[in-house]
């Protein structure tokens, strides 16, 4: 099972090393990891996503608590979040196939963020299903190069995950 965990550290060097190096030391694979800035410049706020049953998830919140500049760790149910990620992908792309790709770029609701003789770069965001898809899709053009966010979330609603 995947579970999508909020931790929210001080905005300070090393941190990130220290718990990359706790879920290294303790055999737990980190599937996703986004971490970025909150509104609060003395604090960031990482997603981090781990495979494992409910036992794997209990440890890894447990550890991450006892870290000194974690602040807060809270898990996020997907039915109570919104999740998406950001994905840029180029496809080969010649002129008999580029009125094709731009349709399934519209059918996403993705960009074409960049055009060359041989290539489109195309941006999308969305739920890791709804990436899946279009990836899926624009395999059979060749994907040249793609890069992944990994997911963010957010809890629904009035409730926030604040230091």
């Amino acid at each position: 099972m995947r579970h999508t965990i909020a931790v929210i550290v001080e905005n300070k060097s090393g941190v990130l090393t220290r718990i990359a190096g706790l879920f290294s030391r303790r055999s737990f694979n980190i599937d996703g990891l986004s971490v970025g800035a909150t509104d609060n410049p003395e604090y960031s706020r990482m997603t981090i996503t781990v495979e494992g049953d409910d036992e794997v998830l209990e440890q890894v919140i447990k550890q991450l608590s006892k870290l000194i500049n974690v602040i807060r760790v809270t898990e996020l149910v997907p039915a109570e979040s919104v999740e998406r990620e950001l994905a840029v992908i180029k496809v080969t792309a010649d002129k008999d196939s580029r009125s094709e790709i731009m349709q399934i770029v519209n059918i996403f609701r993705a960009k074409i963020i960049d055009v060359s003789a041989r290539s489109m770069i195309i941006e999308v965001t969305g739920d890791e299903e709804k990436i899946n898809a279009i990836v899926q899709l624009l395999r059979q053009f060749g994907i040249k190069e793609m890069a992944r966010t990994g997911k963010v979330s957010m809890i629904r609603g009035a409730r926030v995950i604040k230091a």
